[in-house]
């Protein structure tokens, strides 16, 4: 039995955020039923055609749910979403600023309605403040943070390559979910919950936001290199790069004793501690690709594994596919979608004795006859009215 067996979610949800918080409950047992428009669907159903056909953020963030068609401003379809609420643990929404409350489906509502619910709300900016009803996506949070000026060449900002605002949002949401659910298990209370894009980056953006603030001094770009620990990214080779982290004062002494040969660096004010090596970092790295020139990646990774110091290579998303620790450790498994199976991996945190599911991923509506049949408004549905959380058989939820 996985952890959130007989847990059912209600997802109002598009893009990314939100669907990779409740993909993450449906990877541990949940069932997560995904709200979507008639006809077009999740929008992120149309970023791309990449994997079969399908777009590759939907078959990344959408196995194990179930998909039904509801157009939230039609009456019956409005009362049968509120059919499956009150059937419901959770509730994930990360709609438009305002649409919630305009559709009577806010935490307010729905909790006065069933005391039990865990409601999660992600936005972008928060539900009060000047940037409240501002719409938001990945890069432009990343903007209002100070990611984007943290990241690129002296020269030129750029943005993360991932949605890095997006992922950060879901994982605390997820997060949050999961401790709201543990919580009611001891108290029978649900929980309303409030995440903003902004501030999940933020609480990532935390040490150069410090070191700026506090350093007297604006933010210095680095490319692939790391801004206050030197030597540790990029070093030009033979035949392409190699990255290297050196952490300590010891580490330094190493990398110069034993793969450098110039055991003269060790004690050299200018590099002998890391605020030095930093300044310096442009003598380190000729002095360090001087050194490796006539070296292959592979001959550099030798040596810098053989004493111990941590590297390693570049590799490309097509390369990171067939992974050779992932492919020894078996981290992949097929996952059906509405176009062909494709390769997925499975969720990073491994529970001895219990594998996720892996469930397909569905087509739009997949879903919508058999759910419509099920909470069908009227329906008796095993003679219950509304979801009483586990535990809190003998609790008067409506007086707490």
């Amino acid at each position: 039995m996985l952890p959130l067996e007989g847990i059912t979610v209600v997802a109002l949800e598009h893009a990314v955020a939100a669907p990779l918080a409740t993909r993450h409950l449906a990877d541990l047992g949940a069932r997560v039923i995904k709200v979507e428009r008639p006809a077009s669907g999740d929008f992120a159903r149309q970023y791309d055609r990449s994997v079969h056909g399908e777009a590759s953020y939907f078959v990344w963030l959408n196995r194990g749910k179930e998909s039904i068609e509801l157009d939230l401003k039609d009456e019956p379809d409005r009362a049968l979403l509120l059919s499956i609420i009150d059937q419901a643990d959770v509730l994930v929404q990360n709609l438009l600023p305002g649409a919630v409350a305009r559709l009577g489906l806010d935490a307010a509502t729905l909790r006065a309605r069933c005391p039990g619910l865990i409601h999660c709300s992600i936005s972008g900016y928060g539900s009060d403040g000047p940037y409240a009803a501002k719409k938001a996506y990945d890069l432009l949070v990343q903007c209002e943070s100070g990611l984007l000026s943290v990241t690129g060449t002296p020269d030129q900002p750029a943005k993360v390559g991932i949605s890095v605002v997006d992922i950060a949002t879901g994982m605390y949401a997820y997060s949050g979910i999961l401790a709201a659910l543990y919580d009611r298990e001891r108290t029978g209370r649900g929980a309303t919950l409030e995440v903003a894009m902004l501030d999940a980056i933020g609480e990532w953006m935390m040490q150069p936001t410090y070191l700026s603030a506090y350093g007297g001094q604006p933010f210095v770009r680095t490319g692939a290199r790391h801004a206050s620990i030197a030597p540790y990214g990029p070093q030009r080779v033979k035949d392409g790069s190699v990255f290297l982290g050196i952490q300590n004062d010891r580490e330094w002494g190493i990398l110069c004793r034993k793969v450098l040969r110039r055991p003269d660096m060790v004690d050299d004010p200018r590099y002998a501690r890391n605020s030095e090596r930093v300044v310096h970092q442009a003598d380190i790295t000729t002095v360090i690709e001087t050194a490796l020139a006539e070296c292959s990646v592979d001959e550099v990774i030798g040596q810098l594994e053989e004493v111990g110091i941590a590297c390693a290579r570049l590799r490309t998303p097509e390369e990171f596919f067939s992974h050779p620790q992932l492919e020894a450790r078996e981290r992949w498994r097929q996952v059906a979608t509405p176009s062909g199976p494709v390769r997925a991996l499975l969720p990073p945190v491994q529970v001895h004795g219990q594998e996720a599911p892996m469930r397909a991923v569905p087509s739009l509506g997949q879903h919508s006859e058999a759910l419509r049949k099920e909470f069908a408004v009227g329906g008796d549905r095993n003679g219950a009215a509304r979801r009483v959380p586990a535990g809190t058989a003998n609790r008067n939820l409506e007086n707490e």
